[in-house]
C-alpha cells in the first residue's frame, strides 16, 4: 500500500472510532438487524428510511450510519431462514435448505454460529477486496459488456443441474417452469403481454418476494401445521451456548471455503445486475461441487450454511466497488446509496481515489467493524433467539403466517402479491412433497429476466459473434464444467431404464399425474404463445422446451423406472421421504391437515378484503389459534393483540405501509380516515 493511501486509511479510522460516530455505526447496525429479522423487508427499504436523517450530519457520520446499517440486513435475515424454513430475503434462499434442515435436527445454535461467523468472515473479505481492488479492477469492469454479463447469467442457471441433486429431469423441469415463470408480463423488447391473462397485476412480471416465500416459506409452515412438532423437534433441549462455537469452530475449520465463496461474492457482487439471489446459489452450488461428500448437502450440512452466507456478506463489498469507482450502481440498494453520495454533494468515480480517498476507506472500515459488531450480537443473543424453536407450533404458527403475509404484500403492494403467495404455496407444497427441488425454480425465476434482456442486447450488438469473445469462451467453459456430470447421469439412468422396460408394468400415482399435468401446462403455454413476434417469444419457448424434453423423460421415468420399496426422491441433493410417513401422521391425515391449513390462508386473504389487514391479522391469529388449533381464548386472544399491535408500530406506524382498502372501510369512509389500516 502506498504511503498516502496507508495514512488515508489511518486517518478515517481515527474519524470512525470518534465517540459519536462509532454510536451512530451501532445504532446502523442495530436498525439492520432489526430488519434483516422481518421477512420481505430489504437493504432498499432500510436506506430509503435512514437517508433522510442523514441531511444534517457531515459525509463521514452519515455513510457510518448508512453503512452500518446495510452490512448486517444479510446476517440477521437468515434467522427466520433457519428457525421456520422462511428466507428473509431472496438472498437467504439457499441457506434454506441446510440451515433449516439443521434446526430439525435440533442443531439450530450450531446453524447460528456457522452462520454468523461466515457472515463476519466473508463481510471481511468482502471489505479487504475493496480495500485492495477499486484502483487495480477499473479496467477489468470497463472491459465487462452485455456478453460476459449474458455468460455469468448461463453460468448462474448451470447451477440447476447441481442444486437438482439426485432428481435432475425434475430439476430442469422446475428450473424451465422458473424461467417461463421470468417471461410474464411486458418485459419482451416488443411490448407484447405474454402469459399476462388481461390481469394488470402480471404486466410487470411476477414479483420475485411472494414468489419465493410461496414457493419455500408456505410448504414449511405448512409442514409445521401438518406433524405439530416443534421446530427442533425432540432435541430442542440441546440448543445451548456451546452449540453455537460449535458452529464457530466448524467455520474455522472450513476457513478455506469461506474465503473462496467470500472471493466469488466479491467478485459476482461486483458485477452490475448480478443480485444477492444469483450469488448465494452460485456459491452454494460451487460449494456442492467442490466439497468432499457432497451427497450430505442439503440434510443439515453445515457447510450448505457456510458457503451462501459467506458470500452473501462479502458481496456487499462488491457492490461498492463499481458504485464508489465508477459511479454505477450494483443493484438497488445501491442506486439508493448513490443518491445519498449526490446529496452529500459527493461525485463517485475519479474523485472518490483522490480527493476523497479518505472516506472511500472509512466506508471500508465501517463495512468491517459492523460485520465484526453485528456478528457478536448475533451470536450473543442467538441463544435466546433458539429457543424459539422450542415454542408449540399452535402459537408459534399463526404469528408466523401473518408476518409472511405482511412481508408478501410488501413486495408490490397489490392484492396480486397475497393471490401469488398463496399460488406457489400451494405449488411448493406438492412440489416438496412429491420430491421435486424447488430452487431451479427460484433461480430460474431471478435469471429469467436477466438473461433475457442481455441476450436480446448480445445480438444487437454484436450478432453471434458475441460467442466468441474470450471472456465469454472461459465462463461457457465453466458452464460446460458444471452440466458435464449431472447430465452424464441423466444418460446412464435412461439408457439403463429403456433397457429393462419389458420386465417390469405401468405404474400410475401422484407423481405421473402432476408430471402429466406440468406437461399439459408446457404444452398450452406453447400453443398461446403462437401469435407473439419472434423477438417475444425467443426465450419463453427456449424455457418451455427446455421444460417439456425434460418433463416428458421424467414422466417416461415415473412410469416405467425402478420401483422403490421406501420412496425417496431428492430435494436440493439430498433424499427425503416423499411418503408422508416422515411427519408421523398418515396419508389422510396429511392431505387433510394441509387443506385445511391453506384454507385458512385462503381465509385470512378473504378477512383482509373485508375489514381490512391489521384487523384481519389479529382476526386471524385468534381464530388460528383457539379454534384451528383448540388453544384457550384468553391466551389467543394476547397474542392476537400482541401480533396486530407489533405490526401496527412496524409497518402503519413505523413504515406507513399503504395497506388495501377493505369493504369495512368502503362502508365506512370516517373509520378509514380515523385508522388508516381498513
Amino acid at each position: 500500500m502506498q504511503p498516502d493511501m496507508l495514512a488515508s486509511a489511518l486517518h478515517a479510522l481515527h474519524l470512525l472510532l470518534e465517540p459519536s460516530r462509532l454510536l451512530l455505526l451501532v445504532v446502523g447496525v442495530l436498525i439492520g438487524l432489526a430488519i434483516g429479522v422481518l421477512p420481505g423487508l430489504s437493504g432498499i427499504v432500510g436506506l430509503a428510511m435512514l437517508i433522510p436523517f442523514t441531511y444534517n450530519l457531515d459525509e463521514y457520520t452519515a455513510f457510518a450510519l448508512l453503512l452500518g446499517m446495510a452490512a448486517v440486513i444479510t446476517s440477521s435475515d437468515f434467522i427466520t431462514a433457519v428457525l421456520f424454513g422462511v428466507p428473509g430475503h431472496v438472498g437467504a434462499a439457499a441457506t434454506v435448505i441446510d440451515g433449516h434442515a439443521m434446526a430439525r435436527k435440533g442443531e439450530a445454535g450450531r446453524a447460528f454460529g456457522a452462520g454468523f461467523a461466515a457472515s463476519l468472515a466473508g463481510g471481511i473479505v468482502g471489505a479487504i477486496v475493496l480495500a485492495v481492488s477499486i484502483p487495480v479492477l477499473r479496467p477489468v469492469m470497463l472491459s465487462i459488456g452485455s456478453p460476459e454479463l449474458l455468460a455469468f447469467t448461463l453460468f448462474g442457471m448451470s447451477m440447476v443441474a447441481t442444486l437438482s441433486g439426485r432428481a435432475p429431469l425434475k430439476g430442469l423441469t422446475a428450473a424451465g417452469l422458473g424461467l417461463m415463470i421470468a417471461m410474464v408480463g411486458s418485459r419482451a423488447q416488443s411490448g407484447t403481454l405474454r402469459w399476462t391473462f388481461d390481469w394488470l397485476y402480471l404486466w410487470d412480471g411476477v414479483p420475485l418476494i411472494p414468489a419465493t416465500l410461496g414457493i419455500f416459506a408456505l410448504p414449511e409452515l405448512a409442514e409445521l401445521a401438518v406433524s405439530r412438532k416443534r421446530i427442533a423437534g425432540d432435541n430442542a433441549p440441546k440448543i445451548n451456548l456451546s452449540s453455537q462455537w460449535e458452529g464457530v469452530r466448524d467455520v474455522a475449520r472450513h476457513w478455506w471455503l469461506v474465503l473462496r465463496c467470500g472471493v466469488l461474492g466479491t467478485g459476482l457482487g461486483a458485477i452490475p445486475g448480478i443480485g444477492s439471489a444469483v450469488i448465494d446459489w452460485i456459491a452454494y452450488g460451487y460449494a456442492q461441487r467442490t466439497e468432499k461428500n457432497p451427497e450430505t448437502f442439503g440434510a443439515g450440512d453445515v457447510r450448505g450454511v457456510i458457503a451462501p452466507e459467506s458470500s452473501n456478506n462479502a458481496k456487499e463489498g462488491g457492490h461498492l466497488v463499481p458504485t464508489i469507482a465508477f459511479g454505477v450502481p450494483a443493484g438497488a440498494s445501491m442506486a439508493i446509496l448513490l443518491g445519498a453520495f449526490l446529496m452529500h454533494g459527493l461525485t463517485p468515480g475519479p474523485d472518490m481515489l483522490t480527493k476523497h480517498l479518505d472516506l472511500t476507506y472509512l466506508i471500508v472500515w465501517s463495512l468491517t467493524l459492523a460485520h465484526v459488531i453485528g456478528a457478536a450480537i448475533c451470536i450473543a443473543c442467538s441463544g435466546w433467539l433458539a429457543q424459539i424453536s422450542r415454542i408449540r407450533p399452535e402459537i408459534l404458527l399463526p404469528i408466523i403466517v401473518a408476518l409472511v403475509f405482511v412481508a408478501a404484500f410488501d413486495g408490490e403492494h397489490d392484492w396480486g402479491d397475497l393471490y401469488s403467495l398463496l399460488f406457489f404455496g400451494v405449488i411448493g407444497w406438492i412440489m416438496k412433497r412429491l420430491g421435486w427441488p424447488r430452487p431451479p425454480m427460484v433461480l430460474g425465476i431471478v435469471v429469467g429476466g436477466i438473461f433475457e434482456r442481455y441476450l436480446f442486447i448480445s445480438t444487437q450488438l454484436y450478432g453471434w459473434g458475441w460467442l466468441y469473445r474470450p471472456g465469454v469462451l472461459l465462463i461457457l467453459a465453466c458452464v460446460a464444467w458444471a452440466l458435464y456430470r449431472p447430465i452424464s447421469q441423466i444418460a446412464v439412468t435412461l439408457v439403463s431404464e429403456f433397457r429393462h422396460l419389458g420386465a417390469r408394468g405401468v405404474r400410475f400415482g401422484l407423481a405421473p399425474v402432476f408430471s402429466l399435468a406440468v406437461i399439459v401446462l408446457i404444452v398450452a403455454a406453447i400453443i398461446s404463445s403462437a401469435p407473439w413476434p419472434h423477438d417475444a417469444k425467443l426465450v419463453p419457448l427456449t424455457a418451455c422446451g427446455m421444460a417439456l424434453v425434460a418433463a416428458v423423460l421424467n414422466l417416461i421415468y415415473e412410469l416405467l423406472g425402478p420401483q422403490q420399496t421406501a420412496p425417496t426422491y431428492a430435494d436440493s441433493g439430498v433424499k427425503v421421504q416423499a411418503h408422508v410417513s416422515d411427519l408421523g401422521v398418515s396419508d389422510n391425515v396429511v392431505r387433510w391437515r394441509a387443506t385445511v391449513f391453506f384454507a385458512w390462508m385462503a381465509a385470512f386473504i378473504a378477512l383482509v378484503a373485508l375489514i381490512g389487514f391489521i384487523p384481519a391479522i389479529a382476526v386471524f391469529v385468534f381464530a388460528y389459534m383457539s379454534f384451528g388449533f383448540g388453544e384457550p381464548w384468553l391466551e389467543s386472544l394476547g397474542y392476537a393483540a400482541a401480533t396486530a399491535l407489533v405490526c401496527w408500530v412496524v409497518f402503519q406506524w413505523g413504515l406507513q405501509v399503504a395497506w388495501p382498502q377493505s369493504l369495512l372501510g368502503d362502508l365506512f369512509p370516517a373509520l378509514r380516515s380515523a385508522t388508516g389500516v381498513i
